[in-house]
């Protein structure tokens, strides 16, 4: 065998050295991280308690499932997939275990820190997604975990947080501390800093005299606001009705939609005063226009006062029942003939929409009312009834007068006069009633009762034109032009 066939020949070059210097050259390759430091990997694996990204070190990194989001009891398959590259924070180069823990959540923590501090010192805004509702208000992702408290959601206090829950929203960052890991956002401070040129354009085109809808936003002890598109404006208890009310609930309640008229606008003090019963007709002009003179109404005795009486004939609507109108027999007192409460018919004698007064008597309502009577007169009762410039009684629209019947195609019309009439008529059987029932006890009250000194009635022809008695009347007549 020759020294050419028993030598090896050389099928590489070995220019590493030795084998500890082979392997401080694999050393090389790994890449070194520390604690706290930031580093990129790529999700290789997704367990149901962690994820295993590939960093370049000699064993991938472990990112434990409540390391991944800020979110709690998270599913790690919600937050990433194989094959993201993900930035992630290191916590532990090296556990009991020998492996490098990693943390996505504190990456995006530091991160999210540098700039949450930028936008708040240029005052900025921060978007995020609502992930939590929690007590006292919202949990809010902005990279942090931002608190955004109840009170601060919008320009009014919210009682449902739950609605919010996964919708994206803006806000202004109010408290900032690292230390404390406490972020406090407010909603409102951007809503009332985004709405300040709306508003104030919105109230230069306000003015006095206006109709606004609006929506009842809020009820207090002293009126109620309403919202007239960003801006609200006041309608005080005094301006809600044309009747006496005790508190704004009575006539209105939150949310319902109503139609206000422009009072006044402040515009260095931002306020607006609404009326609600300015855009409603005043009772005491829908009375005038529905009432007349000389009819009938029924009413209902409100008060009793030493010169008659008081009787609401319409809501929001009283009159006086002269103590000479109460009964055609001398009256002393209004309790010797009514009692408060009681239901009345009266007779209207005069109407003075200017002063908002209305006379009312008892007596005439009374006179010549026979309760077995058939004779009905339903204008008295109120039905509406219209003359011409000639005083020729006008009749209904559709009524033929020749035939004495309606005509084809106003059956509107004619249902709407024979309810009219049957209301009218209606009234009319229960002052008769109301006449007999009167009748009927003066007629069973004992005659000596007449003649005492303390009964309700004395007659104008029993003791009448007695010194005494002239006495008396005239005392009461001064009393009462006193009042």
């Amino acid at each position: 065998m020759t020294n050419a066939t028993t030598e090896r020949k050389q099928v590489a070059v070995n220019d590493i050295g030795s084998a500890d210097d082979f392997l401080a050259a694999v050393e090389l390759t790994i890449k070194s991280f520390n604690d706290g430091d930031l580093i990129e990997g790529t999700v290789v694996k997704i367990d149901r308690d962690e994820v295993l990204l590939d960093v370049g070190f000699k064993t991938e990194g472990v990112i434990p499932s409540r390391e991944l989001s800020i979110k709690h009891d998270v599913n790690p398959d919600e937050v990433v997939e194989v094959g993201d590259s993900v930035e992630a924070l290191v916590l532990q180069k090296e556990d009991k275990e020998g492996r490098l823990i990693l943390s996505k959540k504190r990456a995006q923590y530091e991160r999210a820190w540098g700039d949450v501090e930028k936008i708040k010192e240029t005052e900025g805004v921060v978007t995020g997604t609502v992930i939590e509702v929690v007590k006292g208000g919202l949990i809010v992702d902005i990279g942090l975990r931002g608190f955004l408290p109840a009170s601060l959601i919008e320009l009014r206090r919210v009682r449902d947080l739950t609605p919010y829950l996964g919708q994206e929203i803006e806000a202004k960052i109010l408290e900032l501390d690292k230390n404390r890991n406490n972020v406090v956002l407010s909603r409102r401070a951007l809503l009332e800093e985004t709405q300040s040129a709306t508003r104030s354009s919105f109230l230069a085109e306000l003015k006095p005299g206006q109709v606004r809808k609006g929506v009842i936003s809020s009820i207090v002890n002293f009126g109620a606001f309403v919202d007239l598109g960003g801006v609200d404006g006041l309608v005080h208890v005094s301006e809600l009705s044309w009747k006496h009310i005790e508190h704004a609930s009575d006539v209105v309640e939150v949310g319902q939609e109503v139609t206000v008229e422009v009072l006044s606008v402040e515009h260095d003090r931002e306020r607006v005063s609404l009326s609600l019963k300015a855009t409603q007709e005043d009772p005491w002009q829908v009375f005038a226009r529905t009432h007349a003179i000389g009819q009938i109404a029924p009413g209902a005795v409100t008060k009793l006062v030493p010169f008659g009486a008081f009787v609401r004939v319409a809501d929001g609507i009283e009159g006086l029942v002269h103590i000479s109108e109460l009964s055609g027999q001398h009256v002393e007192l209004a309790e010797q003939v009514v009692s408060a409460g009681q239901e009345v018919f009266v007779k209207i004698i005069d109407i003075d929409l200017e002063r908002r007064r209305i006379s009312l008597s008892l007596k005439q309502a009374n006179e010549g009312v026979d309760p077995e009577g058939a004779e009905f007169d339903p204008a008295l009762y109120g039905m509406t009834t219209e003359y011409d410039e000639n005083g020729e009684y006008k009749y209904p629209e559709g009524f033929d007068p020749e035939t004495q019947d309606w005509k084809e195609g106003f059956e509107s019309q004619r249902e709407k006069w024979e309810q009219e009439y049957a209301a009218a008529q209606e009234r009319w059987e229960a002052h008769k009633k109301q006449v007999a029932a009167s009748a009927a006890e003066i007629a069973a009250a004992p005659a000596s009762e007449d003649a005492a000194a303390g009964s309700s009635f004395s007659s104008d022809s029993a003791s009448a034109g007695a010194l005494a008695d002239d006495e008396a009347l005239a005392a009461l007549k001064a009393q009462l032009e006193g009042n």
